[in-house]
């Protein structure tokens, strides 16, 4: 079951007592606990929260087949469901999972037993896997997928009772797409600002979204394939105000070129995207983006300002040179490159 598919039935009051949320979407998974605490529990004293890498899950399971002192029902989540990975991590005690397979048959009808498994899969070969897809409800909390993010921002604006201007959806995209909770924030924030019924113009957009540290850095690659130089140290002048030091926009740099570098490279050897990004373990947009700019950079170029960001990087820490000088620098070396 997905991410929206789940938030119905919690929102029908169709809970069933065992619940499995997986996957590396945090944004979503806390969506999720937060309408189960509002729908489950008359009172908060019911609810608790065990990390399975310090608890065992029989343990978890004593306090969940526990009767509640206060209200109708307990809600209990079980973070860090290790033993559902394909290689389970190396723990102090062991999780007797048959105990969790037992309770599974027969649940108790005043707690709800939340496992949470931050992972992009579980290994479903599993009988323990097996046993909970079949008496529970498995949601899958991973990142949204390109080609869902447009209606995600659309579904969103909806619920605010605001409307995106076609061209203003490009501005989300690009400065927000890989952390969804920020996302949320700055639509709320511009749900603010342009009333009830508004529309998000581009222009609006572009003067509220805060930028981020992470597409900061993509407009900074952006800023060197223009060869825009004023630009570039406009855009470093930028993240300076937002205390972000030399050393730090190197390593940022470092990042973005090498990503592209990454991509050209699995490109050359015939990789589809999806492939790119398990084989990266990057986020779907982080793939785009480097796949949109790969083709602008021979290898050697990307290889050579690797080169650039490694000695300026070396320049700074060994106080050689001033830091902010020898970064403007870098940008002067890397565009005229």
């Amino acid at each position: 079951m997905n991410y929206a598919e789940t938030i119905k039935q919690i929102k029908k009051q169709n809970i069933p007592e065992v619940i499995l949320l997986y996957g590396t979407e945090n944004y979503f998974i806390q969506k999720i606990k937060d309408l189960l605490v509002k729908n489950v529990l008359s009172d908060e004293e019911n609810l608790s929260t065990y990390d399975l890498t310090e608890t065992s899950i029989q343990e978890v399971v004593a306090d969940v087949e526990t009767y509640p002192f206060f209200g109708d029902r307990k809600l209990i989540f079980g973070t860090n469901a290790t033993f559902l990975k394909a290689k389970p991590d190396k723990l102090s005690f062991e999780h007797q999972l048959e105990v969790l397979e037992q309770y599974l048959e027969m649940p108790v009808d005043y707690s709800i037993l939340v496992l949470i498994a931050p992972y992009e899969k579980i290994d479903e070969r599993k009988k323990i896997s097996k046993v909970l897809k079949k008496k529970g409800l498995v949601a899958e909390c991973n990142p949204v997928k390109e080609y869902e993010l447009k209606n995600w921002i659309m579904n969103l604006a909806k619920q605010l009772n605001i409307e995106i201007a076609e061209n203003a959806y490009e501005i989300f995209e690009n400065e927000l797409s890989t952390d969804l909770n920020i996302m949320e924030r700055e639509l709320e924030k511009i749900a603010l600002y342009i009333g009830e019924g508004g529309t998000v113009t581009k222009q609006v957009a572009e003067e509220m979204v805060s930028h981020t540290i992470s597409s900061s850095g993509i407009r900074l690659v952006d800023a060197v394939i223009e060869g825009n130089l004023a630009k570039a140290i406009s855009i470093y002048k930028d993240l300076e105000k937002m205390k972000e030091e030399p050393i730090a926009l190197i390593g940022l740099l470092a990042f973005q070129f090498r990503t592209i570098l990454r991509v050209k490279l699995l490109k050359q050897k015939g990789y589809s995207s999806g492939q790119m990004q398990k084989q990266l373990a990057a986020h779907p947009y982080v793939i785009k983006i480097a796949l949109n700019r790969e083709a602008k950079f021979t290898t050697q170029q990307l290889k050579q300002f690797m080169d650039h960001l490694a000695e300026t990087d070396a320049i700074m820490k060994q106080g050689k040179m001033d830091k902010e000088l020898a970064f403007e620098l870098l940008l002067y070396n890397l565009i005229k490159q």
